[in-house]
């Protein structure tokens, strides 16, 4: 029996998790950060998707504006679920089979994911003494400049 893991996963949750994290000190206009704010009713294709208007600057935004997960087809339980096997370390093609997705859109998905992750990795500030070991390694002929002298061919040595 095959269970569609898309369905243990609720809209509703994923979006009130975005709102929660993402407004955490309030509501707040993505483009000028004004907190005058009005609901503007829910999205037609994703009805958890809230919609938002800023009164300051009257321009309209949602739950994923400037995020992400903004201006991509595939609903938010997909993004989670795909952020989840991304965490099991599996590889774009099992993610792509089990999420019933296009290759081309799990690998957009995964790199759009991975490249979040960094950008929100907050810097790990270093104090104290610091030890280094020293790296000994061979990457050209530095100090050699005999060895690097070329015939009219690539790689081809004089002697």
């Amino acid at each position: 029996m095959l269970i569609n893991i898309q369905a243990l996963i609720d809209d509703a949750r994923c979006y009130d998790t975005v709102r929660t994290l993402r407004w955490s000190d309030g509501l707040r206009c993505p483009h000028r950060g004004s907190p005058a704010i009005t609901q503007q009713g829910r999205d037609d294709t994703q009805p958890q998707r809230q919609r938002y208007e800023c009164t300051a600057c009257r321009r309209r935004f949602d739950d994923l504006t400037g995020t992400i997960f903004a201006r991509h087809h595939q609903p938010l339980r997909v993004w989670v679920l795909g952020l989840d096997f991304m965490g099991w370390n599996l590889s774009n093609e099992p993610i792509a089979q089990e999420l019933d997705l296009n290759p081309d859109d799990a690998q957009e998905m995964t790199t759009r994911l991975r490249e979040g992750v960094v950008a929100r990795k907050p810097e790990v500030p270093l104090s104290g003494a610091v030890a280094c070991d020293e790296v000994d390694g061979v990457a050209g002929h530095t100090g050699h400049p005999e060895a690097v002298r070329k015939t009219g061919e690539r790689g081809a040595a004089v002697g």
